[in-house]
């Protein structure tokens, strides 16, 4: 059998059991019976703006020391690689 033949019907199997999962997941989703949605309701959405509170300069220093990469006083970092 050629390597196309079985790659398409790898891809056939892949697709009929894909559909499968869907269809007994979408089932089993509408067993579940309509439950009201709950929110809460606010007289202002925003908090009240206030002074901030004065920086530790030594954390700020040691943590420009540690960063990868800094830029303009900014920290220049890929997410996930520093750690």
């Amino acid at each position: 059998m050629p390597l196309e033949d079985k790659r398409g019907k790898k891809q056939e199997e892949i697709k009929k059991e894909a559909k499968a999962i869907l269809d007994k997941f979408a089932k089993e989703l509408s067993k579940i019976k309509n439950i009201p949605e709950s929110f809460v309701e606010r007289d202002e959405c925003r908090r009240e703006e206030k002074e901030g509170k004065k920086g530790d300069e030594d954390f700020r220093k040691t943590f420009f020391e540690n960063a990868p990469s800094t830029k303009n006083n900014c920290v220049q970092a890929e997410r996930g690689k520093w750690k």
